[in-house]
């Protein structure tokens, strides 16, 4: 973002210098906020000291070994992101006057939405737009915000989770794609899988309440929370057997009858591990949300609506494959 704004008089400064501040704020040191922008620990000082010196206030403080924002840095991150997101809209109207069918869409997800709904979209956009370039990256949560802040993403396709910034946060645009339902996983022979067999209809959460359970160790991801708190709501704490965070280790896990658990709808579960989904009946309906998230003001530019309308494609046709039902 190569773009000088003038604020007052003849003072005139860089947005690149107010993401830079915004970076330190997000990510408290000079060192994570470098490494988060691609940029040295120096450059960051550099671009603090100048922003300072353009606006003619005092921007960080001394705080033992670390350093600490003033209160004018606050108010010029608060303003700061409104300028931003200013920008991003007029880039967007800029490039409202140009096709839209050419350049690089940069779309980022956690491991089951790459699988389930930003290959299938990259392969509509493929399609449709034979000279438009995708680039997919893989990561979790708060990489994903990072990519997006440091514009190596457009899109990215997250789960909310503790990490999540508020929805009303000014940096970001995040909307719902679709509510994921939530399977209880059980070997092939299990009781639960005999009863619906015999024309028993549902199964609920609180049928498991004796069972083991195998989930992701506590802090480990916010699935582990998920599942607790579901099984709170019916009225029961699961009883954990066993720590396992990656949805091919679950499912051979509860294939080998080692215990049950809850997994997404769009995690891989391969025949061989000899398992059976059961779809849970019951209030409340127990899914985890998928959104997409683009930077504040940059929604409405041609490329990234074309990611998003491939994207609900993707999601519209999801139930077709692994029985989801979007909202709306």
């Amino acid at each position: 973002m190569f773009l000088r704004v003038y604020v007052h008089n003849h003072c005139m400064i860089d947005l690149r210098r107010v993401q830079v501040l915004r970076a330190v704020h997000q990510h408290g040191t000079v060192t994570a906020a470098a490494a988060a922008l691609h940029l040295t620990p120096s450059a960051v000082s550099h671009h603090l000291r100048e922003l300072s010196r353009e606006l003619k206030v005092r921007l960080i403080e001394p705080q033992g070994r670390r350093i600490r924002l003033t209160g004018a840095a606050h108010v010029v991150i608060e303003h700061g992101d409104a300028m931003v997101a200013r920008w991003e809209r007029a880039e967007a109207a800029l490039e409202s006057y140009r096709s839209g069918t050419s350049g690089l869409l940069r779309m980022c997800g956690f491991p089951s939405a790459v699988a389930a709904l930003i290959a299938p979209a990259a392969a509509l956009l493929r399609a449709s737009n034979p000279e438009l370039t995708i680039e997919v990256s893989e990561c979790e949560t708060p990489t994903g915000f990072d990519l997006l802040l440091a514009t190596d993403a457009d899109i990215a396709v997250l789960a909310p989770s503790e990490d999540f910034p508020h929805p009303g946060d000014a940096r970001f645009d995040q909307r719902t794609l679709l509510d994921e339902p939530l399977d209880l996983l059980v070997p092939a022979g299990h009781p639960l899988v005999r009863r619906t067999r015999g024309g028993i209809q549902g199964v609920r959460l609180e049928d498991t309440a004796r069972e083991e359970w195998i989930l992701a160790a506590p802090g480990s991801c916010d699935h582990h929370q998920r599942v607790v708190v579901f099984c709170a709501v019916a009225g029961f704490t699961p009883k954990v057997a066993h720590y396992v965070r990656d949805w091919m280790a679950i499912s051979a896990m509860v294939g080998a009858g080692l215990g049950v658990s809850l997994v997404p709808r769009m995690a891989p579960t391969p025949p061989e591990h000899a398992v059976v989904r059961l779809p849970l009946t019951g209030e409340p309906a127990l899914t985890r949300r998928i959104l997409t998230c683009v930077r504040e003001g940059s929604r409405d530019h041609p490329l990234i609506q074309h990611g998003l309308k491939a994207l609900a494609e993707a999601a519209a046709a999801v139930p077709e494959r692994v029985g989801i039902t979007p909202p709306g």
